[in-house]
């Protein structure tokens, strides 16, 4: 079980429990998904021996079984219930982590009515989560192929005349008919907006001529793809079919590179090379890419600081770009998984596509 491994690695730094609050980490250890992130108290609480308890709001009496848990009704002090489980598990005193996402209220609250000596939980839970095991990398590749299913189904629309925000909408609309719903909000950025690389969709409407960035990801019981494809309406300027050939060398040699036992930052540094080399190195602003799993960005980064030697079952996107002010960008992203050497999960065409 998830929550020993987490009592294993407590019990080896010393740690004397661990309070953990909704988000991925919750669910990652439980498989409880608890929508929870507002004015009600909600912790798991877990000493280093691997005994756990949760609290939740009474709201989920019906939904939650077969798990050690306290419900609070409303009117009901939830703070002096999580005292009494704390004080159960021996972890109203000493060094315990505590989920980086806590809410500032809950964690004030539990330090008025405890002696713990409160230190982040985020380290703990990377070093758990960058392994995929089989089960996990199975629910990856089913998203990341809803990734790929919906780009073939977006190069059969007519998207000459369209907005952003309605090819935004028609793209969320067919990951949720095909998943668990989106990873993110999907980015389509065409023309000169293309050079920003988080652009939000907005009421430009896609013209002939255009290059289109479509950056979006699907979930899949909980597991996050991401993957950005670029493509062109009709025929680009010559710069941006230039610039699309240098992404897509770089994301290329990029890929070459992953394999066990390699830093983190080869692989940001083989596609900054490449960039740089053809002269665009000033316009790649942002890291080559970001680890995936039950978040769309977790461990590993993929940047020039990434000192996290790769191992089997990481997984993360290569997503190198290029973004000229007042011309347009370009970028190409892949979810990769190391296995021995890298495996793209998501497998549509990068070849330039213009339609």
């Amino acid at each position: 079980m998830r929550i020993e491994k987490l009592a294993k690695m407590m019990r080896e730094r010393n740690f004397d429990g661990a309070l953990v609050s909704p988000g991925s980490n919750l669910y990652y250890l439980t498989g409880i998904r608890i929508h929870e992130a507002g004015e009600r108290p909600t912790v798991l609480a877990v000493n280093s021996e691997g005994d756990f308890h949760l609290l939740v709001p009474s709201i989920y009496e019906n939904t939650i079984k077969d798990f050690p848990v306290t419900f609070w009704r409303d009117g009901e002090n939830p703070y002096a219930k999580l005292s009494a489980m704390m004080r159960e598990l021996g972890i109203d005193d000493g060094k315990v982590l505590v989920e980086n996402t806590m809410r500032a209220d809950w964690l004030i609250e539990i330090l008025r009515n405890s002696k713990v000596e409160p230190h982040p939980l985020g380290k703990v839970m990377k070093e758990l989560r960058m392994r995929k095991d089989n089960g996990e990398i199975k629910l990856m590749e089913k998203a990341a192929k809803v990734a790929d299913e919906v780009f073939e189904e977006i190069l059969s629309w007519d998207l000459v005349g369209m907005t952003e925000r309605e090819l935004a909408l028609k793209i969320e609309l067919a990951i949720r008919e095909r998943s668990d719903g989106i990873s993110f909000e999907p980015i389509v950025a065409s023309g000169e907006n293309g050079a920003n690389p988080h652009h939000e969709p907005g009421e430009r409407k896609l013209r002939r001529g255009d290059m289109v960035i479509l950056d979006y990801g699907a979930k899949w019981k909980g597991y996050c793809s991401d993957i950005t494809r670029t493509i062109a309406l009709g025929k680009p300027g010559e710069k941006l079919i230039e610039i699309y050939e240098v992404v897509r060398e770089a994301q290329e040699r990029a890929f070459q590179v992953v394999r066990e036992g390699v830093k983190a930052k080869e692989i940001d540094g083989t596609a900054r090379r490449t960039i740089e080399e053809a002269g665009y190195g000033r316009y790649f602003t942002h890291r080559t890419g970001h680890g995936l799993g039950l978040d769309v960005h977790e461990e590993p980064y993929i940047g020039p600081d990434g000192e996290t030697i790769l191992e089997n079952g990481m997984t993360f996107t290569i997503e190198p770009g290029i973004y000229v002010p007042n011309l347009g960008g370009v970028r190409i992203e892949d979810d990769v998984l190391v296995e021995g050497k890298g495996r793209r999960l998501t497998k549509s065409s990068r070849e330039l596509i213009s339609l």
